[in-house]
């Protein structure tokens, strides 16, 4: 637990070593005083008032300084809570920054989500209000045992047994609470992120709610979260039961050793220094049990936030991509691919099959194929949103692992089919493509997009706020903007997934005219669908369940009547189909 703290804390670790050992040394000193109690009873047992008042004093003094060390161990202890909250979800955000792209699913962006929020809270109260209890809960027992060990050794001998029957019984606890716990914080997860969606989608979920469709997915993840919580409550509780039963039954064969010892004495009236040390030993047992329920009482909040741990060492655990120690910088704006294997998981089947092609510089290049058949996966080793399985990807004649990711991502440009505006106005989402961008440039910029008309109706123009996520905008307006973003950005390679998808005719028409504008300026990979795209580009790349099954200039794939012809056909028929009138179907 302690090695995720300190990877969390980075530089701030010198502040969660300082408060372990201060609750080490607050435990032992718990510990010592409590001992103190032994000469006390004992000088009193003999009518020795003088001693035990001696005795007595020492114990007042330690019971005073035991205050006062809590006192400054709790506040050790907040102190790592507040560098955990500062600093932490930073630190996170900086590892995550560095990590491929093509980590961030919905799975995993869930997940860091939730750990950032309720995840971070939970562990930064780990420092202030349990940490203490459950070290000083461990450390005092341990002295006692050795008091016990001096006044009777068998009974000695029981209390560190039972600290190993303990231990153990914990362990047992958390193991099997370990897979209930991450259930539980996976679906809460999950949850989350589906409340976040229904939030967001509210324009298409009511489309469905006449018949439940619109609260479906929520209802079922909060049911997924419910029946995991009662489970967890369940295996909770017969934990906490579990230890303080072992608790317990350590106390129990305690006493029944002080009975035992003490029935043998009771044929000797003589030897009161015995009973003596049997009462002494009853008072140490009692005291020795007291921390022992806190470390059980505790240990199911431990567990849980070790569940919140794991999760963090689960982002920890996912590695940037590797950068080379001198990079080379690209070229030109030529793409080759040279014979690239892709699978997303070890134990998944490739994507891509040994595929091989070279896009030159300033060309476009059409990306065609059924769905699922590698174009995006294609367009996103070009950007390195993760590294191939076997062969290589260069960018401007350069292997994109020789190149730092500034120096790929100044090389390239991206529109995507799903895009994302940050809150704020249309002028400052552009501007993300290039913040030294002045008016004029984003004003170009937005008519290349096909933006002229909506921001001239608009009373505040590029000033206009988008809303957050760009809900105050049509589909199709955001998908605009994103194209304005990153036509400013005047890099090299434009990569382009279905841009025109949520555009109504004229607007695919206006952005045709600019890709058609940029052929020669920059290098197009386009993945379209449209005939108007497709046509105008100088190479076509037919994939086929992650193999190129064609490739060439429009008119040589058109001339071997392949599936690039077969596509071609297909497309015209769509284009051309209509409703028939009702004298048409008679």
């Amino acid at each position: 637990m302690l090695k995720p703290l300190l990877e969390l804390l980075g530089d701030d670790a010198p502040v969660l070593h300082r408060y372990v050992w201060m609750a080490v040394f607050y435990g032992l000193l718990s510990g010592l005083t409590l001992t103190t109690l032994v000469p006390v009873l004992g000088h009193l047992l003999a009518n020795d008032l003088r001693g035990a008042a001696l005795w007595l004093l020492l114990t007042l003094a330690g019971m005073a300084v035991c205050w006062a060390c809590r006192r400054r161990v709790e506040r050790a202890g907040v102190a790592v809570g507040v560098a955990l909250l500062q600093g932490a979800r930073q630190r996170i955000g900086d590892h995550v920054a560095r990590l491929p792209l093509g980590w961030f699913t919905t799975q995993n962006t869930g997940h860091l989500g939730h750990v950032i929020t309720q995840g971070m809270m939970a562990v930064a109260q780990l420092p202030a209000h349990v940490f203490t209890p459950v070290i000083s809960g461990a450390v005092t027992p341990l002295v006692i045992v050795a008091a016990l060990f001096a006044v009777h050794w068998p009974l000695g001998l029981i209390a560190l047994l039972g600290l190993a029957v303990l231990a153990g019984a914990l362990l047992l606890s958390a193991r099997l609470g370990q897979r209930t716990d991450r259930a539980f914080q996976r679906h809460f997860a999950d949850a989350s992120q589906r409340m976040v969606e229904f939030a967001q989608a509210q324009s298409v979920l009511r489309a469905f709610n006449g018949e439940g469709g619109g609260t479906q997915l929520l209802e079922q993840a909060l049911e997924r979260q419910r029946q995991s919580g009662l489970r967890l409550i369940y295996q909770s509780s017969l934990s906490v039961v579990l230890n303080t039963w072992v608790v317990q039954v350590i106390f129990a064969a305690l006493l029944i050793a002080a009975a035992l010892w003490l029935n043998g004495l009771m044929g000797d009236t003589r030897d009161n220094a015995s009973v003596i040390a049997v009462v002494v030993a009853l008072l140490l047992s009692s005291r020795y049990i007291e921390p022992l329920l806190d470390v059980a009482g505790y240990a199911e909040i431990l567990r849980s936030a070790s569940g919140q741990l794991d999760a963090v060492q689960a982002i920890f655990a996912a590695r940037p991509l590797p950068e080379p120690d001198q990079p080379q910088p690209p070229r030109d704006g030529s793409i080759e691919l040279r014979a690239v294997s892709m699978a997303y998981a070890p134990d998944q089947p490739d994507v891509l099959h040994d595929v091989s092609l070279r896009i030159e510089p300033g060309s476009m290049t059409a990306l065609i194929g059924a769905s699922g058949s590698g174009k995006t996966t294609l367009v996103r080793l070009i950007a390195r949103f993760f590294d191939a399985r076997e062969g290589c990807v260069l960018v401007g004649g350069v292997d994109v692992r020789h190149m730092s990711d500034s120096q790929l991502a100044g090389q390239i440009s991206q529109i995507f089919q799903d895009c994302y505006l940050f809150q704020g106005s249309i002028a400052d989402n552009i501007r993300i493509g290039k913040p030294t961008a002045n008016a004029d440039e984003i004003l170009e910029a937005a008519q290349q997009a096909g933006l002229g008309e909506l921001v001239g109706r608009l009373p505040q123009g590029l000033d206009t706020p988008v809303g957050e996520g760009g809900a105050r905008l049509s589909g199709g307006e955001r998908q605009r903007i994103a194209i304005a973003r990153a036509l400013i950005k005047e890099a090299a390679i434009l990569l382009v997934d279905e841009a025109t998808a949520a555009l109504d005719a004229e607007n695919q028409h206006v952005i045709a005219r600019t890709l058609a504008r940029l052929r020669g300026q920059r290098t197009l990979v386009v993945i379209a669908h449209q005939l108007s795209t497709v046509s105008m580009a100088d190479r076509i790349v037919v994939l086929d369940h992650g193999r190129v099954a064609e490739q060439g200039t429009p008119a040589a794939l058109l001339a071997t009547k392949g599936r690039y012809a077969k596509f071609l056909e297909q497309r015209r028929a769509a284009k051309g189909w209509r409703v028939a009138s009702g004298s048409e179907l008679q």
